[in-house]
């Protein structure tokens, strides 16, 4: 079993976002047949079956072992992966183009780089899990909490000078089998639902800080 798997394919997408399928991937963290799955989930064995085979036809289980019980043969399945991503691919002619207008300040232009990241990530995924290879990443998750908006300004502005500096000293256009790379580095307010609070927030209240600029889009 992956622990992540990118879906590609539309119809594949469709069918892992039917309620009763979402539950049954779930359920398929560990293997199962139409019968125990029927149990677990509250749901006729028939109807459980029927998901099963729309899920397996998709690539989103698989068989894992048959089991002879009397006359009848048991099939058991499991997920294929741990949990799934769709591909912003499956919506390619309205997937979001970072190249379209590019804006360091705009929050639908930084989607859209996030929109791309899973994208491109997912077909390394893909490919990696295909020839059975691992895939070289470099990932960097931390948090800042800015006393107030200009020291944000400075943040992006001196974030930017590093990375680009970086950028020119390791960039070589011309070296003979040199692989490119994508640099993605962002940043966004953490929504209050998912960060603790403050000891300036008091229970029942959504006390944002407050920012020093207009809530635009693209402030400047």
């Amino acid at each position: 079993m992956l622990d992540v798997a990118v879906i590609e394919e539309p119809a594949a997408a469709e069918a892992s976002l039917d309620p009763i399928r979402a539950r049954i991937l779930a359920a398929l963290a560990e293997p199962g047949s139409a019968a125990m799955l029927a149990g677990r989930l509250g749901l006729p064995r028939q109807k459980v079956n029927y998901h099963l085979k729309e899920l397996e036809r998709h690539g989103l289980v698989e068989l894992a072992e048959e089991r002879r019980k009397g006359n009848v043969t048991e099939r058991v399945y499991r997920a294929t992966a741990a949990s799934y991503v769709i591909s912003p691919s499956v919506l390619a002619a309205v997937s979001p183009d970072p190249d379209r207008s590019p804006d360091q300040l705009s929050a639908r232009w930084l989607l859209a780089l996030g929109s791309r990241l899973v994208q491109e990530v997912g077909t390394l995924l893909t490919g990696a899990a295909r020839a059975r290879r691992r895939v070289a990443t470099f990932g960097i998750d931390a948090q800042v909490r800015f006393a107030s908006a200009a020291d944000r300004t400075a943040f992006t502005e001196e974030l930017a000078q590093a990375v680009a500096a970086l950028v020119s000293r390791y960039h070589d256009e011309s070296a003979p089998g040199g692989r490119s790379h994508r640099v993605v580095v962002g940043l966004h307010q953490i929504p209050s639902a998912a960060r603790p609070a403050s000891p300036t927030e008091t229970a029942g209240t959504d006390a944002q800080q407050p920012e020093d600029e207009p809530n635009q889009e693209n402030p400047r």
